[in-house]
């Protein structure tokens, strides 16, 4: 396959979003430019993070393995790095042909010329800036197919006015796990002034590709890390810290069919559907799973997924934390002694996180199942003190298969917890897990 006719890749990754966009229904939020993007390309509506914080969760949108596999298991800033061999998305375009470039944010790592990209700048990653530079080196393009990777610091806190012209506060929806107060509703409305201000820088890149021409042969994905820092959301494994906006438009050459994927989709899985998208041999080590075929062909596809799988081990502090997700259920397992929330610096020192922070400090359960389709913001633990048998069938079950994965990914957590295993309290054996039905209501 010759260059001309290899597609190029502009992925935009942001910082602390979650689905806080317009086109995932909070009509309150000013997202124009990437609401447009999605009425031209895939809409994900399922995707989730493999981990509710930075350095994991891009560990595995960058090298389509689960943290515990790649090692990234915590915050790079904290010391934490992949493992020796492992290969980053830039690493293997770039062995193939391609030309790699960063400009701005990462958060995978404490030395960036070790991730794979011929080029990069990291020395500011404010939007402005990000553009400007990525803008300045589509002037002087490669000979070859490109991959140009650009990251927003935004919509991370601080939201300061001078940066960021807040929306009005009075017109914000409150998620149901926030109270209602003057200080919340103008916190939030902060966050989507940052919001505003990086959707209309990505509408610069998409400007200049169309300007260029180089839509016609450019994917452009844009996804985020994970959810927002508010209480109940990042850090968190339930939807509102792993669930994740993700959008891809094709190369307007192949005059695609804008479409909206509602199957499960993971962060691992970003790899392996990029690289069979754009016609590259997946490595045998990645874990995730290729959605390329669905997207071209969507019609009568079988679902790639029927589960996700979600982890948190170490964020300000030793946090270790498992969970599985289907369409139906949410499963979480908490491996040690917790208070029932555990807020992040940036979230403890936000107007949202001193309003919740004495309402955290109660015991956290130690298993949690949510019927997301009566419950779809889990609030409703069914493995309470006054847990059905129908509920307690639905968890061992999903329990085993949360602790197959856990195999599988080789994820030992580094303590004595009895709650490791806490598969072991629900079942006898292991020998038919692949057989496994989860029961329906």
């Amino acid at each position: 396959m010759t260059d001309q006719h290899r597609d190029n890749v502009l992925l935009v990754h942001w910082h602390d979003l979650g689905r806080y966009l317009g086109v995932y229904g909070h009509h309150d939020v000013s997202s124009p430019r990437l609401d447009e993007l999605a009425a031209e390309g895939i809409l994900f509506t399922a995707a989730h993070a493999t981990a509710p914080l930075c350095s994991p969760s891009r560990g595995s949108l960058f090298t389509g393995r689960y943290p515990q596999s790649n090692g990234l298991v915590g915050l790079a800033h904290h010391g934490w790095e992949y493992r020796a061999g492992v290969r980053t998305l830039p690493r293997i375009l770039s062995d193939s042909g391609w030309y790699t470039a960063l400009f701005g944010m990462q958060h995978e790592t404490s030395y960036p010329s070790s991730l794979g990209f011929d080029e990069f700048d990291v020395s500011n990653s404010y939007c402005e800036y990000v553009v400007e530079q990525a803008t300045r080196w589509r002037a002087d393009p490669p000979p070859q197919p490109f991959l140009l990777t650009a990251g927003f610091f935004e919509p991370h806190r601080p939201y300061p006015h001078d940066r960021y012209q807040p929306a009005d506060a009075d017109e914000v929806t409150l998620p149901d796990y926030l109270p209602d107060t003057a200080d919340v509703r103008q916190d939030l409305a902060d966050f989507y002034g940052s919001i505003s201000v990086a959707d209309a820088a990505v509408g610069e890149l998409l400007d200049t590709l169309a300007v260029t021409g180089l839509d016609r042969t450019t994917w452009v994905v844009f996804v985020t890390d994970h959810g927002p820092a508010l209480p109940r959301a990042k850090s968190t494994l339930y939807d509102a810290g792993t669930g994740i906006a993700m959008i891809v438009r094709p190369p307007r050459r192949t005059d695609s069919t804008p479409q909206v994927y509602d199957e499960l989709f993971s962060g691992v899985d970003l790899v392996p559907t990029l690289l069979e998208l754009l016609g590259v041999g997946i490595p045998p080590d990645i874990e995730g799973l290729s959605h390329a075929t669905q997207l071209r062909h969507p019609q009568d596809q079988a679902p790639v997924r029927d589960a996700v799988y979600t982890m948190k081990t170490y964020h300000d502090s030793f946090d270790p934390i498992r969970a599985i997700r289907t369409k139906d259920y949410s499963y979480i397992e908490n491996y040690a002694a917790r208070p029932l929330l555990d807020l992040p610096w940036d979230i403890a020192d936000s107007a949202p996180g001193r309003v919740v922070e004495p309402l955290t400090q109660g015991p956290r359960p130690e298993r949690e199942l949510y019927d997301l389709t009566a419950d779809p913001t889990e609030t409703h633990n069914l493995l309470g003190p006054d847990a059905t048998e129908w509920a307690e069938a639905i968890g061992s079950d999903l329990a085993l298969l949360l602790n197959e994965w856990r195999q599988n990914v080789n994820d030992v957590i580094p303590s004595d917890f009895a709650g490791t295993r806490i598969a072991d309290r629900y079942t006898a054996t292991y020998a038919r897990i692949n057989d496994l039905q989860i029961p329906s209501r």
